[in-house]
C-alpha cells in the first residue's frame, strides 16, 4: 500500500496565480506546490483525502486513473472546490462515489455543488453519494483491510478531520491544536504528516515553532511538514530541520 501526497501548498498554491514564487528557488521543482490533498493507494482500491482545485492535474501527473472513496477534511475551498472532477469516475463505473465528509463539510458542500447529488435528469444523473465520517473505517482491498481512523482538531474556528492509517500514518494537513486527550492515538506512529504554513503565527495554521514543538510530543520516527506557503523555500526549510524531520514536495510517496 502506498501513500502519496499528491498536494502539499497552502491555499494559494506556489507559485500563486500571479507567478510569484515568494521566497521560494523557482528553479528547484520541490518548490512548485499545489493545493493539499493525498491519496491512499491500495492493491485494489484508492482512498483520495480531499479535492483540491488542483485535482486534476495531481491525477494526470501521478498517474491516477482511478478513485473509488473520497474523505474530506474539512469545508475549506482549497481542499473540496476540484469536486466536480470525480465525474469521470462515475462515469466509468456507473455507480456514484461514495464520499465521507463531517455534518459542516457535508451541508457545505451539498449547497454548493448540489448538482453532485441530485438527479436533474437521466443525462446528468447524481455522481456522488454523500456519507458521515466514522471513527473506524474498514475498507477491503482484496485479501487485505485498510482501517482508518478519523480524529477532530481544531483549524482556526472550523473543525478538521485528522486521518490516521492502519496505526501507522497520521495525515494532518490543517490544523491550529490538537486536543490532548488524542495525543494517544498519535504518538510513535512510524509517519506524521503535518501543517506548517510559515514561520510567523497564524491563528488558523501551525507554523514552523508549533510543528516542531508538537513532533517534539508525538515523537513520530519520521515528521512531514505540508501545507508549506511561499515563505517556506524547501532547501532553506530542510536546513533547519533534524534528519527525521522533511518537507513535503508534490508527488512524495510513502510505502506502507
Amino acid at each position: 500500500m502506498k501513500f502519496t501526497i499528491l498536494g502539499c501548498g497552502s491555499s494559494m498554491g506556489v507559485p500563486r496565480p500571479d507567478g510569484n514564487f515568494g521566497n521560494c528557488n523557482p528553479n528547484n521543482k520541490k518548490n512548485i506546490r499545489t493545493r493539499c490533498s493525498a491519496i491512499i493507494q491500495g492493491k485494489s482500491l484508492n482512498i483520495l483525502i480531499d479535492t483540491s482545485p488542483d485535482m486534476r492535474q495531481q491525477l494526470i501527473d501521478n498517474n491516477i486513473n482511478n478513485v473509488d472513496k473520497v474523505l474530506f477534511s474539512h469545508m475549506h475551498a482549497d481542499q473540496t472546490h476540484g469536486i466536480n472532477d470525480l465525474r469521470v469516475f462515475y462515469l466509468k463505473k456507473r455507480k456514484p462515489i461514495d464520499i465521507y465528509a463531517d455534518s459542516a463539510t457535508q451541508k457545505y458542500l451539498k449547497k454548493s455543488f448540489s448538482y453532485c447529488f441530485e438527479n436533474n435528469s437521466p443525462e446528468y444523473p447524481a455522481t456522488l453519494k454523500m456519507n458521515s465520517i466514522k471513527k473506524d473505517f474498514y475498507f477491503n482491498d482484496g485479501k487485505n483491510k485498510i482501517h482508518i481512523k478519523s480524529l477532530m482538531v481544531k483549524h482556526g474556528n472550523v473543525d478538521c478531520t485528522c486521518y490516521i492509517i492502519n496505526k501507522k500514518l497520521a495525515y494532518i494537513s490543517d490544523v491550529s491544536d490538537i486536543h490532548k486527550k488524542d495525543f494517544k492515538f498519535l504518538t510513535n506512529l512510524k509517519y506524521l504528516i503535518i501543517d506548517c504554513l510559515w514561520y510567523r503565527e497564524h491563528p488558523s495554521h501551525l507554523n514552523l515553532d508549533k510543528s516542531l514543538r508538537l513532533i517534539n510530543i508525538l515523537l513520530p520516527k519520521k515528521a512531514i511538514l505540508t501545507n508549506l506557503h511561499s515563505d517556506l523555500d524547501y532547501n532553506k526549510l530542510k536546513s533547519k530541520l533534524k534528519k527525521n524531520i522533511v518537507p513535503a514536495y508534490d508527488g512524495m510517496s510513502i510505502n506502507l
